[in-house]
């Protein structure tokens, strides 16, 4: 198993670490409900299911 021959500093450590950093997620606003949603994903609303503009499911209609 490999181990390091020096420590490492906490400076080295942290300027390593510098990259890995959260980003803010993108939100957009569906032209047809006005809901705000994550881009390339699904929302309800109202009871309904949109994807791009489109009701994918619906829950007020029963299946039977």
């Amino acid at each position: 198993m490999a181990h390091p021959k020096r420590k490492i500093s906490k400076t080295r450590r942290d300027k390593r670490r510098t990259h890995y950093k959260a980003t803010v997620a993108q939100i957009a606003t569906c032209p047809v409900t006005g809901e705000a949603h994550l881009y390339h994903r699904a929302y309800w609303h109202e009871g309904k299911m949109y994807y791009r503009g489109q009701v994918v499911i619906d829950k007020s209609v029963a299946v039977a």
